[in-house]
């Protein structure tokens, strides 16, 4: 087994009580070698990379994952209280954002297996299909000490099969926009105290995620883009005297944003935001109140903000809040202090989960694991994206009051960390500080150069 330092175990203590303690022995080595195995993140990988790849009771890593009793998702309320306490001030509202992602994966044995819209392969014009699996992940946006941009840390992920799967195995199906409300009610139990906002892309927006958040015993603001060709009308007037029937849900029907976008007396804003990277940009807004109404579903009150590009390089935007009374100046201020135009920046906030999916698939090996038992793919894929959030959590543990290290290169000129970064710091930290099982029942001590032991280990702190 491994011997940990106590740096590492102060997080990683936070979990011990999940598991029973002989699970918990094998799920730390699974844990660290994961952080440490490059290319594919399998167990087998894991086993190699900590020196253990002559144990005969490997099967007992794998049960971790396939047998063992302990739950997902007490886990995911564990990392969620490390990485609010660790990032966000207590004043602060949690911003969280939820998005989905598409695993690729074959085999006859996966039984939640379904065939959906690729977004990494397909464009405007041509849709392309693949097979795999649909999750749908919700992250915390928080600031880094060593980064400009808020990053997405993924805390609770679930598996969202397609409508034909649930159907062939005789479940009952659940929307995307279904699971969305089922995972907030979640996390609303686990910070009841708490402001959360909640930003979700285009094509997870409903009114009924809209009505949940205003529903809720403390409300959630819920931000999310909004159709230019959205019906939104004026609150209704007061009930005439003497008139019989239902009260009307909506007044006057408001002009689209479309029509607003084309229409010569609309007034426009000029303002400079802080668009993705950090980087300023000059647009122009619109912004106003209204009830976005759609037969069958009850009308939900919104603040909306029309944006266009003065130059006319990029395509206008809409997005809406639901909370059209409070909105902050700065998103990391409390609620009470909030005001219309900062819809846009949390809107712009979304965009840190791509990056997060992106760095997950190029430095944690998101798409490798080759589990078929159906509770193992349950827990790994979850376990990956959470990985993410623990290893920046370590990272920031680790370093204290100091600055991270950036890699520089001649010919490769970085002005703040990425999480490249975070991994090269965090892995050089494990190979010089656990005590690896050895193998073999021989050994002999070599003398290495400390200029030769830097180099092998830039290369091993490297590998993706």
């Amino acid at each position: 087994m491994l011997t940990v330092p106590t740096e590492i175990m102060v997080l990683m203590n936070g979990f011990a009580p999940l598991l029973d303690p002989r699970v918990w022995e094998y799920a730390k080595v699974l844990v660290i070698g994961a952080i440490l195995a490059p290319r594919k993140r399998t167990v087998t990988s894991a086993l190699r990379v900590t020196g253990l790849q002559a144990d005969a009771q490997f099967q007992n890593y794998h049960r971790v994952l396939n047998r063992a009793v302990w739950s997902s998702l007490q886990v995911s309320k564990v990392l969620l209280a490390l990485i609010v306490a660790a990032f966000v001030p207590p004043d602060a509202p949690v911003i969280l954002v939820v998005d989905e992602k598409l695993e690729r994966r074959k085999g006859k044995r996966i039984k939640a297996l379904g065939y959906f819209r690729d977004p990494l392969r397909s464009s405007k014009k041509q849709a392309v299909i693949s097979a795999g699996l649909r999750w749908l992940s919700m992250m915390l946006v928080a600031p880094v000490p060593w980064s400009r941009r808020p990053w997405a840390l993924p805390f609770l992920t679930v598996l969202a099969p397609s409508e034909a799967t649930d159907t062939a195995h005789g479940k009952r199906h659940k929307t995307a926009p279904r699971w969305i409300r089922q995972m907030l009610c979640q996390v609303r139990r686990w910070m009841p105290d708490r402001d959360l906002v909640v930003i979700t892309d285009g094509g997870l927006v409903a009114i009924e995620t809209g009505l949940h958040c205003t529903r809720l015993r403390k409300r959630v603001t819920y931000v999310a883009p909004l159709r230019l060709d959205a019906r939104l009308f004026d609150p209704p007037g007061p009930q005439p005297g003497g008139k019989r029937g239902r009260k009307p849900r909506v007044g006057k029907r408001q002009p689209t944003l479309r029509a607003r976008l084309h229409d010569p007396h609309t007034v426009w804003d000029t303002h400079e935001v802080h668009g993705y990277g950090g980087k300023r940009r000059t647009v122009q807004t619109v912004t106003g109140a209204a009830l976005w109404y759609t037969p069958g579903a009850a009308p939900l009150p919104i603040r909306w903000i029309l944006v266009r590009d003065p130059e006319g390089k990029l395509d206008p935007k809409a997005c809406f809040a639901t909370d059209p009374d409070a909105f902050p100046t700065d998103a990391y201020q409390p609620v009470s202090t909030l005001s219309p135009f900062q819809i846009l920046g949390w809107y712009v906030m979304r965009w840190s989960q791509e990056v997060t999916f992106q760095e997950t698939c190029a430095h944690l090996g998101f798409e490798t694991q080759r589990q078929w038992n159906d509770r193992a793919i349950a827990r790994t894929t979850p376990a990956i994206l959470g990985l993410f959030a623990f290893v920046v959590l370590l990272a920031h543990h680790l370093c204290g009051d100091q600055s991270l290290p950036v890699q520089q290169a001649a010919w490769y000129v970085k002005k703040e960390a990425t999480f490249s970064d975070v991994m090269v710091f965090v892995r050089q930290y494990l190979w010089t500080h656990v005590q690896f099982a050895n193998s073999q029942a021989n050994t002999r001590t070599l003398t290495i150069p400390a200029d030769a032991l830097h180099d092998v280990l830039q290369v091993l702190c490297h590998a993706a």
